[in-house]
């Protein structure tokens, strides 16, 4: 419709596409693969444990966001769920507590770190797109997530839940464990942290006197497929042969843990084609040329498209790869764009206003046993309260970075 040639149509979607998936398809399997082990082993349960004894009965809700923060970093938000709210429930159950308390800071910390941390597969195409630097973005967007994770998650949660009482009674779910011995709590940290150490390792290592070899080296390890590759396989060691998986059931869980990686795939190839469709019909410039007029800075104009995209779709992956592909011709031609915070500012707009065509709305309602009306007053809340206090911080950063 803008005037295309249809003999260009074709070849600009394949482009798209394999531009974006290219670097991205290793990173998603090997992530995935990383979260069933954690979860099949127990590992997550073992991390969570450690907080609820670290913090105590009292300061449940801070020991439940740290859980979910630190268990959400190589995990799915669904995986972080699955891992997570039996240990909630059995709590809730334990201490007679209102489930809003406990389960809140959970899926505050496990939301925010799904849209805006790498190697999520969100912030993982936007960096892609924008070419912005992941070991920056990774850092600055632990930073920005641990202030909206806090407010959204403990504080609102201690405010919500003496006014929204549920009404049902959640299920006892139980999480299938493949292991019959837990791993240790030490070696569970190790395995979900290894990733991002190795990321921030490759970070810091150019401005450290180190021998260039090691610098190099120190790079190599660091990249995402490497990084997680490398914890891959101290998950299949730690996780599993040491736990008592033989081969075939490693095997077994491998397989079963890529099978739903394809629907994700296919979503971030689409967002990639219709980013080079826009681009090469010149929708993208004058959508430029619109938002020029319009005096709009890219971070606000980035994070305002993600969460139309959002609020219309549903889905945070879509908001933020389509939204980055919207506003990536835009930033071609500017200066001065910090590319790292314009990716954070766009996973923020892709978590705002969940409702009823997000999965993530009725996943928290049905574990939780809540009503519709309640899981808007609690899940819809606190999610656009983690979009909208971690955009206020990126503008905040803005001003000095």
């Amino acid at each position: 419709m803008s005037g295309l040639s249809m003999d260009k149509i074709i070849g600009a979607y394949e482009t798209g596409v394999g531009s974006v998936l290219g670097h991205l398809v290793g990173i998603l399997a090997l992530g995935t693969i990383l979260g069933k082990l954690m979860s099949d082993s127990g590992a997550g349960m073992q991390v969570a444990d450690f907080f609820i004894r670290f913090f105590g009965v009292k300061r449940l809700p801070w020991a439940m966001l740290f859980s979910g923060f630190i268990i959400g970093i190589p995990v799915f938000f669904e995986v972080g769920i699955v891992i997570l709210l039996p240990l909630v429930i059995s709590i809730y159950k334990t201490t007679k507590q209102n489930i809003l308390l406990i389960a809140l800071p959970v899926i505050a910390g496990l939301s925010i770190v799904h849209g805006l941390v790498p190697p999520h597969p969100g912030a993982m195409t936007a960096i892609g797109i924008y070419d912005a630097d992941m070991g920056k973005v990774l850092i600055y967007s632990l930073v920005i997530a641990l202030p909206a994770s806090i407010i959204a998650g403990p504080l609102f949660a201690k405010w919500v839940h003496k006014r929204v009482i549920p009404e049902g009674e959640p299920e006892l779910i139980r999480i299938n464990t493949a292991s019959k011995k837990l791993p240790g709590t030490g070696i569970s940290f190790v395995i979900i942290l290894l990733p991002v150490i190795l990321m921030i390792l490759s970070v810091v290592a150019p401005y450290m006197a180190l021998p260039d070899g090691v610098v190099k080296f120190c790079l190599f390890i660091g990249s995402p497929v490497m990084a997680l590759l490398i914890a891959c396989f101290a998950a299949y060691y730690f996780l599993g042969f040491r736990q008592g998986f033989d081969k075939n059931l490693l095997k077994k869980l491998t397989d079963e843990c890529l099978l739903p990686v394809g629907s994700i795939i296919l979503i971030i190839g689409a967002g990639g084609g219709f980013k080079q469709i826009l681009i090469d019909s010149g929708v993208g410039t004058s959508i430029a040329q619109m938002s020029e007029q319009a005096s709009l800075s890219p971070i606000v104009l980035a994070f305002m498209v993600a969460g139309l995209i959002r609020i219309a779709t549903g889905s945070a992956t879509v908001a933020l790869t389509t939204a980055a592909g919207i506003v990536s011709p835009i930033i071609e031609h500017m200066s001065g764009v910090n590319l790292e915070l314009l990716v954070i500012a766009t996973g923020a707009g892709s978590l705002m206003f969940s409702h009823v065509n997000d999965a993530g709305f009725w996943l928290v309602k049905e574990y939780l046993g809540l009503t519709v009306k309640e899981t808007f007053k609690t899940w819809t809340v606190l999610e656009t309260l983690l979009s909208f206090i971690a955009f206020g911080t990126v503008l905040l950063f803005d001003l000095f970075l």
